[in-house]
């Protein structure tokens, strides 16, 4: 009788058998992909914070020209300001994005831009890149 139940257990484990199989080229198939599409929203994440920390750089360094040029240009108020928003991109931690930091330090400077931005009273705003929607053909 062992051998009767031997010789139709593997046709009714075909089941079972099939599903982990498939299981198994699917997880594989899902793990590869997962680190594909991983690594696409981090260097388009790591693109855009870099574009807008670049934009708030600019936009210190050209503060700092004309307060060279002319100390007395802005407020302390203003300077102080420009000083502190080239104090948080120094210490934005470009090489360690896991950094708990790095949202406090972007809202910071986001706080800071903006501040400045109204006690010079101009419409200077950091639009980020242009989305496909955004764009006309």
């Amino acid at each position: 009788m062992d051998s009767f139940e031997d010789i139709f257990d593997s046709s009714l484990k075909l089941e079972e058998t099939h599903y982990q199989e498939g299981y198994k080229e699917g997880y594989t198939h899902g793990i590869e992909t997962g680190r594909q599409e991983a690594r696409q929203v981090g260097l388009k994440t790591g693109f855009e914070t870099g574009e807008e920390l670049g934009f708030y750089k600019g936009c210190v360094d050209v503060w700092n020209s004309a307060i060279r040029i002319d100390p007395t240009r802005f407020s302390a108020r203003v300077q102080k300001g420009i000083k502190q928003m080239e104090e948080l991109i120094g210490k934005y931690p470009v090489t360690d994005p896991e950094n708990e930091s790095v949202h406090e330090i972007m809202d910071a400077l986001r706080l800071k831009f903006r501040v400045i931005r109204a006690a010079l009273g101009v419409k200077l705003e950091y639009d980020g890149y242009p989305k496909p929607k955004d764009i006309e053909f």
